[in-house]
């Protein structure tokens, strides 16, 4: 039996009211109804076809503009509305942070329900475009048309693509000609591979049948200049590999670390594979107010440097230390803000569940010759413990910066047992952490919030908030 279709209706003169979830924006349809809208900003008044109805509201598309809002900029780049990447590239800077400053407003009041002091202004980025230092690129042997192609009327040759996922769909890849996320030399390293393996007959991945050499394509790049390259092969072959792999090198010779990896299974996750350094070596090297970090191919690191000193600096004065302070980092990840910290305080204990991001955390720790970090490995709900504070100290303050779930509730049981003076909090989901706040509401008091910009043109945002017991 086939899909049951959804009629499709048409709303007219339909306006724009507000921002919503994943960087979508939100109107209401004459029944009340929310309506979903992507590529829109609040202020256009719209005409709208709905793709999905629901029981409480539609998902559609503007299909035609009655009026434009005063908000609304020119998207530099040539993808926005395909790629689903920078959602708000439409959007002036400064109302994308109003609309993120009021995300976490309405997170931490409607889903805490907590008593908040007055917000601290939003930190924004100095960068708004080039600012990533992480970015992962899919192969694929069917690039997706796009809507003005499709609607061209012309016979449209459909061949390879390097790009980006289409959104909400995992087989269609879009190719990307230049990305306004990464600097240089991001966009020429990504473009020449294509070419190259177009050239040279290299079959690109189908993820349908599970087949073709070249799969997905990573490149990290540093502060310090430093630059790697990871390429994820599906076939093993030899040859065609190290032409690739050698076109590379000469090609870009400013590569600092250039690597691969064999993976033949069903997903493309790098974390349980191994990887082969081809040339350079296994890392790049990150500065930050001095200090510096190494990172790896697996290593977790904030995607945007400019602006993870920012936060960093925040949650350090937040934490008010006075140099006598023990501070426990929980999800210390390679230790970043352990370190960040450490100068301004007694002792700093961190906390991770992943074994080779403590590795990383230790040797960094010994490049900087920081000799007040300790750091433990373990699943955090099992190893911070009544048992762990006693072998290493009751804190005067905690930083947490745990994954988008947020902390597992064992934890902030914990918190609140051992009940230091300060608490700060980042988190990059606010809802998730407006439902750890509630819980600790009864005996901490939220002092100070500051949102932090991390991602210009997306509706993403992280948050810092100090807890002060009452």
């Amino acid at each position: 039996m086939g899909k049951k279709k959804t009629d499709k209706i048409v709303f007219t003169n339909v306006a724009v009211l507000d921002a919503g979830a994943k960087g979508v924006s939100v109107a209401k349809a004459p029944d009340g109804k929310v309506i979903f809208i992507p590529n829109v900003v609040p202020g256009d008044v719209v005409d709208v076809q709905t793709f999905k109805k629901r029981k409480a509201y539609y998902e559609g598309k503007a299909v035609h503009f009655h009026e434009y809002s005063a908000d609304r900029v020119i998207p530099p780049c040539q993808h926005f509305g395909s790629c689903g990447g920078c959602k708000w590239q439409n959007m002036q800077y400064e109302k994308q942070l109003y609309y993120k400053n009021n995300e976490v407003y309405n997170h931490l009041k409607r889903i805490g329900k907590i008593e908040l002091p007055d917000f601290e202004p939003i930190k924004g980025s100095d960068k708004q475009f080039y600012y990533r230092n992480k970015m992962e690129f899919s192969f694929s042997n069917a690039r997706w048309i796009t809507d003005e192609e499709a609607q061209s009327g012309e016979e449209i040759e459909r061949g390879n693509a390097l790009g980006f996922h289409i959104p909400r769909m995992w087989d269609k890849i879009l190719d990307i000609t230049h990305c306004h996320l990464q600097g240089d030399p991001s966009n020429a390293i990504r473009n020449s591979i294509r070419d190259f393996a177009n050239k040279h007959g290299m079959a690109f991945f189908n993820p349908r049948e599970h087949s073709g050499l070249l799969r997905t394509l990573m490149i990290r790049t540093a502060s310090t200049g430093e630059i790697m390259v990871l390429i994820q092969f599906f076939d093993d072959n030899k040859e065609q590999r190290e032409l690739l792999m050698d076109y590379l090198a000469d090609t870009f010779p400013g590569i600092t670390s250039l690597q691969y990896v064999i993976n033949q299974k069903a997903n493309d996750t790098l974390y349980d594979q191994h990887v082969v350094l081809y040339k350079g070596r296994d890392f790049i090297l990150e500065e930050m107010e001095g200090l510096t970090f190494k990172i790896n191919a697996k290593s977790f690191y904030q995607t945007n440097s400019e602006q993870a000193y920012e936060l960093y600096s925040i949650t350090r004065e937040f934490a008010g230390l006075t140099g006598n302070e023990l501070v426990y980092d929980l999800y210390t990840g390679t230790g970043t803000i352990a370190q960040f910290v450490s100068r301004k305080a007694g002792k700093v204990i961190g906390v991770e569940a992943v074994p080779e991001a403590i590795a990383d955390a230790k040797e960094n720790a010994v490049r900087n010759n920081i000799t007040n970090c300790e750091f433990f490995v373990g699943d955090m709900k099992d190893v911070f413990n009544a048992e762990f504070i006693e072998t290493h100290g009751q804190p005067d303050v905690i930083i947490t910066d745990p994954p988008r779930d947020g902390m597992h509730k064992d934890v902030v049981d914990q918190i609140l047992r051992i009940a230091p003076q300060r608490v700060v909090y980042v988190s990059c989901n606010s809802a998730t952490q407006a439902r750890d706040l509630a819980l600790m509401d009864e005996v901490y008091k939220v002092t100070r919030v500051r949102p932090v910009d991390m991602f210009p043109q997306t509706h993403h945002v992280e948050n810092v908030v100090l807890l002060e017991k009452r």
